[in-house]
């Protein structure tokens, strides 16, 4: 099932797809994880996206990057990585909260990350005729090898000016729900 699959598979999936306990899938997976780590094969079992997948080692992920083309993080802008940061640290914002933090417009970049799939419409701001709301997308964590959200850095591990990045992060949130 992993092998074919085109995006994670979770327990609950994989138990209902082979009429199989989640117990005896979760011991298959951590034997999987072992038999398929980094260092043993060409390609790697792992835990992403709240799911599991296969993906390349990283010994292989060059030749894999020749042969299949880019992947979706190569090529990004620094306008476009600025917009993911801000959407996977405040998410869901809109376009206007992106311009507000980063002091540009942001209609490209979300446009651009959109169209790659790292970025998904999360809803409305204040109901019809709102802001159009933007969330990372399942995508994203398999592409940045997140399990979820909660394993991007602390703000304070990233270097430059944390307490600049918080307050201007703050500063817009508190906007959003004022």
């Amino acid at each position: 099932m992993l092998v074919v699959a085109s995006q994670p598979l979770s327990i609950d999936e994989l138990a209902a797809a082979t009429a199989d306990d989640a117990e005896r899938i979760e011991t298959a997976l951590a034997l999987l994880g072992e038999r398929y780590r980094e260092g043993r094969s060409g390609i790697v079992l792992e835990h992403v996206a709240g799911g599991y997948a296969f993906r390349a080692a990283r010994d292989a992920a060059e030749a894999c990057s020749r042969l299949f083309g880019k992947p979706a993080e190569r090529g990004l802008t620094q306008a476009a990585l600025e917009t993911l940061a801000i959407v996977a640290y405040l998410g869901p914002c809109t376009r206007p909260d992106v311009a507000r933090i980063r002091g540009v417009a942001a209609d490209s970049a979300v446009a651009g990350l959109v169209e790659r799939g790292l970025l998904s419409e999360a809803g409305r701001e204040n109901a019809a005729g709102g802001a159009v709301r933007y969330r990372t997308t399942p995508l994203f964590e398999r592409v940045f090898g997140l399990g979820s959200l909660s394993e991007l850095p602390r703000l304070e591990d990233l270097g430059g000016d944390a307490e600049e990045i918080r307050a201007r992060l703050h500063a817009v949130a508190e906007r959003r729900t004022a």
